[in-house]
């Protein structure tokens, strides 16, 4: 290997230009990246509202109405003209408004007033309008023209938009934010003013190649896109980082640069590797997800991290040869403490920090059983947001409301009038749009005009549309889906198809909980593995993996005890990132404590570590505590914003656990390990020789 790289080096300038040149074409296939901004898109296909879904595009003109729009102080005509302009927007198929209900030329003193007052109050207007999937951006601003800046609209379609519109500003602005604040970290922990030049270069340059090369999947989810760079950062940085160190060290052992450089890759690439690999397995474990938007991140961040390790081993060696003069002539003194209080101070509290932990997980058990979970879009933004405002004023003027469409085989309308019937009994439903409830069971399909016969019934199905007065999610919604089913499934057992915004999120809820206990044991299993072929012993890898999952455990319950909502991917998704990007700590802080233990007593190896891993743990957290808070001042998204508080707060923790937990798990638990692990023999004096050990190979946090 080592005549391989000095073959690399000897050959940098073409290594350097094909990296460089990688990148540039890269950042002209990035724009090319289609971004989904439509989370129920990542619903899997055999998921019932998404089998309903594909139904109904497929024998269906029109879907289910998905957007509310109320216009403030109009009189009936003034509604009309309205209503017209709006059917004209190209991309909204249908607009239903009280007209579609009732005989508007009759006096509406003496029309139904409960359905009357679903669509006109005092005045204001509601319409609800079918807005395609295809066209919805055009659609939504043409929208909100017709209507001005002082009315509202609300419905799936407006917040997508939304978050297309918000996505591309928010990546600037958290690019413009982290890069600076990292650089600053960098700065204060090197000793050469050129190295976080040369750090970020690095990084840089394999982020811009991983967002171009995202063109091999066709597209990628808004989430994705404004999370992946910036995970990216933080996990990857030490590589550059304890590879330079380990390339200094080398140097100073006398040794020519080209040959320090050729040794440093070839002794650190077995550690860079290995941390590289239980950060790749981490969000690799997001791939079984059945929830697409899993894999979507799998995917992406996994490549990622694949890209900066050979990044890192291939392009930052030979950067690093055509300017280490430069940073010889930029460095300086260490801004970084010594940490040895620090040290004694953790010493000397780990005992009890270690039962408090054992004692808090109790509490952050029964927390998580009732933390009040969020699963589908309709909190995506914060509530001074516009699209919360005019939400809650259409939902205060005329109440909260979501449409289904129920299709069923066509051929008895006996049953079709059950079900219809059934259904309207329900206390919620304010309507429903039928062939029986319309046209009536008595008329022939030859005297409906045609236009209006396909739109209820078509293909071999006929659709119910039903109006119910719920919101698109609560307990409540969940429990109405489930009757709505019942109902539909004593009619038609096993025949029917039911889809909505309620029940797109009922299904996703139920997928994305089916998902959690298999990737947290794919991602416990996998990581565990790497662990247990690089100690080679079995208890080692239990109390590493104790360490992060204890931090990861207090983290999830934090939510429930601060009494704020947690939304579920994100939920999903910490478990696998904070265990893949700061297991890493553990391992640094492992081996170097084995390693002391060769010709320390215990208690000094202890103390010796936190010592001479806090620099390194400490930045590394940081980064990521960074990037998270970053995250969440830095996107309008509520989903990125929480699991950037989630990313932030699970660094600290896990910084914390790693600095005062482990190791009173390594020293009490130490008879354990040393009967567990293949040849490890420790130090057993009280000051002198140290005893020969076998002890796993250094790894970089």
């Amino acid at each position: 290997m080592k005549n391989m790289v000095r073959g690399m080096i000897r050959l940098r300038g073409l290594v350097v230009a094909l990296f460089l040149g990688a990148a540039v074409f890269c950042a002209l296939l990035t724009p090319m990246v289609r971004i989904n901004y439509d989370i129920v898109d990542y619903l899997p296909s055999n998921a019932p509202s998404t089998l309903g879904l594909d139904l109904m595009d497929e024998i269906y003109d029109k879907a289910v109405p998905n957007v509310r729009v109320m216009i403030q102080d109009v009189t009936i005509p003034e509604a009309m003209a309205y209503k017209a302009r709006l059917e004209a927007v190209d991309g909204v198929d249908d607009v239903n408004w009280l007209d579609d209900q009732v005989d508007i030329t009759v006096p509406l003193e003496i029309q139904d007033q409960k359905t009357v007052a679903d669509w006109y109050r005092d005045g204001d207007a509601l319409y609800s309008l079918v807005v395609t999937s295809e066209k919805q951006i055009a659609a939504v601003q043409a929208i909100r023209e017709i209507i001005g800046e002082d009315n509202a609209m609300s419905g799936s379609p407006v917040e997508t938009v939304d978050a297309h519109l918000s996505a591309s500003s928010d990546m600037v602005k958290m690019m413009s934010i982290i890069v600076p604040i990292i650089f600053l970290i960098l700065l204060f922990t090197t000793t050469s003013w050129f190295e976080p030049v040369l750090f970020m270069l690095n990084v840089g340059v394999a982020i811009v190649i991983n967002m171009g090369t995202n063109l091999i999947f066709g597209e990628i989810c808004f989430i994705t896109n404004t999370t992946g760079a910036i995970l990216q950062l933080a996990c990857s940085m030490d590589y550059a980082i304890f590879l330079l160190e380990r390339f200094e060290e080398l140097r100073q052992e006398g040794l020519d640069p080209e040959e320090a450089m050729a040794q440093a890759v070839t002794r650190s690439a077995g550690s860079i590797a290995s941390s590289g690999l239980t950060t790749v397995m981490g969000f690799a474990a997001l791939i079984a997800m059945q929830f697409l938007i899993g894999p979507d991140m799998g995917y992406v961040l996994s490549k990622g991290i694949a890209i900066s390790l050979a990044t890192t081993l291939m392009f930052m060696p030979c950067a690093t040869m055509f300017c280490y003069r430069l940073i010889d002539r930029t460095s300086h003194r260490s801004f970084m403490p010594s940490f040895h209080r620090l040290a004694k101070a953790t010493n000397r509290v780990k005992g009890v920090v270690t039962i408090g932990v054992a004692v808090l997980l109790i509490p952050c058990y029964l927390a998580q059983q009732n933390i009040h979970f969020v699963y589908g879009a309709s909190e995506m933004t914060g509530p001074d947001s516009q699209i919360v405002r005019e939400r809650d004023a259409i939902n205060d003027r005329f109440g909260e409301s979501n449409s289904f469409a129920i299709l069923v085989p066509v051929g008895s309308t006996a049953k079709e009038q059950a079900l219809n019937d059934d259904i309207k009994a329900l206390p919620q439903v304010s309507s429903v749009l039928s062939y029986v409830e319309t046209v009536g069971r008595s008329i022939p399909d030859a005297y409906v005009p045609p236009d209006q016969l396909k739109l209820l019934t078509s293909g071999g199905y006929t659709r119910l549309v039903v109006s119910a007065r719920i919101p698109s999610e609560s307990a409540g919604t969940f429990r109405f889906v489930e009757e709505l089913r019942a109902i539909a499934e004593s009619h038609y057992p096993g025949q029917y198809y039911m889809v909505g915004i309620p029940a797109t999120i009922y299904d996703m809820k139920d997928t994305i909980t089916a998902d959690s206990v298999k990737v947290n044991l794919i991602s416990i299993g996998a990581i565990g593995l790497i662990l247990l072929i690089n100690f080679r012993s079995v208890t080692l890898p239990v109390l590493l993996l104790l360490t992060i999952e204890s931090s990861i455990f207090i983290n999830i319950a934090v939510p429930y005890f601060t009494g704020t909502h947690l939304q579920y991917i994100g939920y999903l998704i910490i478990s696998s990132v904070q265990l893949g990007a700061t297991v890493d700590y553990a391992i640094l802080f492992t081996n170097r404590y084995l390693e002391l233990r060769r010709g320390m007593p215990r208690q000094e190896t202890v103390t010796e570590t936190i010592r001479s891993t806090a620099a390194s743990i400490l930045t590394s957290g940081g980064i990521l505590a960074t990037a998270g808070v970053v995250l969440r001042f830095g996107s309008s998204n509520l989903i990125v914003g929480q699991l950037g508080v989630l990313v932030a707060r699970g660094a600290i923790l896990s910084v914390v656990l790693v600095l005062v937990l482990l190791p009173t798990l390594l020293t009490r638990l130490e008879w354990l390990v040393k009967r567990t692990t293949r040849k490890l023999t420790l130090y057993e004096g009280s000051g002198g020789a140290a005893a020969v050990t076998t002890a796993p190979k250094e790894a970089t946090a």
